[in-house]
């Protein structure tokens, strides 16, 4: 029987002042050049440093908590992110300290990588130790399993296609062509997961969805040493 629900996800900066000690957070034990961090820097200070993962993953906890409801379930929704508040070892002693003892953990990441979904469990396995080690009750977490193929997953994005195409002059429109776009990680570690598969699996699917023939998958983000081989075609 669970008796809550817990969010995992990246976090992200909410003002100015939270950039540079986030993205500390991000880069911990990675020997990356000062310039690369301040360019990506950069890139937050042009959105004023606030990064909207927080306020979508707050709605999707909301939506969530209304569709279990819907369904006869009553369950409270905690958020923990790996990068920034809400972190996940305050989330988890809140857990503890509200009486929460199995709860459901949902990554939202629906492509499986180290980075992308073991990284987060092992995060949340270091905050229940913490639990432990401070005399707390356990937080025991189930995870949902990789959802890239979810009917529901491939719709929604399916819906932002459309959508998308709907803004094109019609005239335009059968000459539009799909990429799909997702965080590049090291080829090492790709070779380790499913994460390319996965990727290319749902980005089939969302093409098949549309009816969109002419599509690639291709990927933005790559961080680290320039010498390390990332996954490509990068998107610039």
């Amino acid at each position: 029987m669970f008796d809550a629900v817990l969010i995992v996800s990246f976090g992200g900066p909410q003002s100015m002042d939270d950039i540079r000690p986030f993205l500390a957070n991000v880069l911990q034990g990675r020997h990356v050049p000062t310039n690369r961090i301040e360019e990506v820097a950069q890139h937050y200070e042009h959105f004023k440093g606030v990064s909207p993962i927080t306020e979508l993953t707050n709605q999707q906890a909301v939506s969530l908590q209304e569709r279990l409801k819907a369904f006869g379930y009553s369950l409270p929704i905690y958020i923990g992110m790996r990068n920034w508040h809400p972190l996940l070892p305050d989330t988890l002693r809140q857990m503890s300290d509200d009486g929460v003892r199995n709860a459901v953990g949902f990554i939202t990441a629906a492509q499986h990588s180290y980075s992308s979904c073991e990284q987060y469990r092992q995060n949340v396995a270091d905050a229940r130790a913490e639990l432990r080690a401070a005399g707390k009750p356990d937080v025991e977490v189930t995870y949902v399993q990789s959802w890239f193929d979810h009917p529901l997953f491939i719709e929604t994005n399916a819906l932002h296609v459309r959508e998308a195409l709907a803004k094109l002059p019609p005239n335009l429109r059968g000459q539009a062509r799909l990429v799909c776009t997702a965080h590049s990680i090291p080829r090492q570690m790709a070779e380790e997961s499913l994460y390319r598969e996965q990727l290319d699996t749902s980005a089939r699917l969302v093409a098949a969805r549309t009816g969109m023939k002419e599509w690639a998958l291709v990927y933005q983000s790559r961080s680290g040493r320039p010498e390390t081989p990332w996954l490509e075609p990068d998107i610039c």
